[in-house]
């Protein structure tokens, strides 16, 4: 672990702070009139999901912790609890689903996710960002509609509601950013 001054801090880094790993979710940098810089720091707990507001002097030292990435394969649910496999290894491990929140409808089996770990502990899994899905229902195209700018309303295989372009109709495989919950383009 590395040891980084207050403004150095920046949005995704991981840090050790109050007995516990935080993730910098947000950070502004100001310099008053009067007084050093520093950066007012929202930070997400990784282990219990709380929010913190805190704020960092310039002169702070802070722990910045760095995570391991392990590319894993999705098994299956159950009870809850994704089931990882480690394609190296063999080893499966199962994580909270909670873990992807809104995004969990995107995970699909078979899928290889990017997991997280502290030493030995799994602490976050990243999907792809983009993946192909079908829709399975949608209106019918409107006379007179334009595709500039104009979207339609859709519910895909998974049940994840997204706007698409009027020329997607059913059964057709399209690209969605998992991030944003937008229609990409056609798969």
């Amino acid at each position: 672990m590395a040891k980084i001054n207050g403004n150095e801090i920046k949005p995704g880094f991981v840090l050790e702070h109050d007995g516990g790993l935080w993730a910098a979710v947000k950070v502004n940098h100001g310099k008053p009139g009067k007084g050093g810089a520093f950066a007012q720091v929202e930070l997400k707990n990784l282990r219990d999901g709380r929010k913190l507001n805190e704020r960092f002097r310039s002169e702070d030292k802070i722990e910045r912790v760095s995570l391991d990435n392990k590319d894993q394969q999705f098994l299956y649910e159950t009870d809850g609890r994704l089931v990882f496999m480690d394609a190296e290894t063999f080893e499966q491990i199962e994580l909270d689903a909670e873990l992807l929140g809104d995004r969990r409808p995107f995970l699909q089996d078979g899928m290889t996710a990017t997991v997280e770990y502290y030493g030995d502990e799994a602490l976050s899994v990243r999907i792809p960002q983009k993946v192909v899905c079908k829709v399975v229902e949608t209106e019918p195209v409107l006379n007179g509609q334009t595709a500039a700018k104009s979207f339609k309303p859709a519910i895909l295989d998974n049940g994840v509601r997204v706007m698409i372009p009027p020329f997607v109709g059913v059964d057709e495989d399209i690209v969605v950013n998992t991030e944003l919950f937008e229609y990409s383009e056609r798969a």
